[in-house]
């Protein structure tokens, strides 16, 4: 495999399942599930939350933004009453409770080249002579390449019942250097609510048929 084979793959945006868990006890699928971001930043949790909320809804399990039954500001630094919170849920109509959670955070360090390419001769005039060469080459032979940092985030997903408070399926992601919070919320709630479509947790997703 080549050099250029390597690198290249490095420096594309990307966001993927590494692994999950179901608990053999979970055999039916739930119906309206609330979601909660776990993190302090408002803006962080609403977009996840809401990317979550519209992946759910679009494979026919109804869905609740955390966000819109408890309040930001609630509770101390530890977060509102875990007690309040459960007595919220089961007081309603809730089944299950999906969390989300960055679980690490990594700076790598990768090499860019500096741009150097071949020309064919018989395209660019500056090959016949060695005054168009050397003006045109020596630039780029001698501009150096530098390191620029990616960042690597890892996420875990829980999916716990809200009547027992145990722990129904689990699975964790990685975001490689993504482009934008928005590009990553979205592609991180595809691949999770597909997958718990299919471990038969939700349903499986809906086909809107044209009349």
């Amino acid at each position: 495999m080549s050099v250029l084979a390597i690198v290249l793959p490095a420096c594309v945006s990307s966001t993927q399942l590494t692994g999950s868990w179901k608990n053999p006890e979970a055999t039916h699928t739930y119906q309206h599930i609330v979601v909660a971001g776990l993190t302090d930043n408002i803006l962080a949790r609403q977009e996840v939350e809401k990317d979550m909320q519209n992946q759910l809804q679009q494979h026919g399990t109804k869905a609740t933004k955390s966000i819109d039954i408890f309040h930001p500001t609630a509770g101390s630094k530890k977060g509102p009453d875990v007690n309040l919170l459960l007595e919220k849920m089961r007081g309603g109509d809730y089944d299950a409770v999906l969390t989300v959670a960055l679980v690490d955070e990594k700076t790598q360090s990768r090499y860019v080249p500096g741009n150097v390419g071949y020309r064919p001769i018989t395209r660019y005039s500056w090959y016949s002579n060695f005054r168009g060469y050397y003006t045109y080459w020596y630039p780029i032979l001698y501009e150096p390449g530098y390191y620029t940092e990616d960042k690597i985030y890892y996420l875990e997903t829980n999916l716990y019942g809200v009547e027992n408070d145990d722990l129904l399926w689990s699975a964790q992601s990685r975001s490689y250097s993504p482009a934008s919070l928005h590009k990553a919320s979205e592609k991180l709630a595809e691949v999770t609510i597909n997958k718990l479509a299919q471990d038969n947790l939700i349903p499986k997703a809906t086909t809107i048929v044209e009349q």
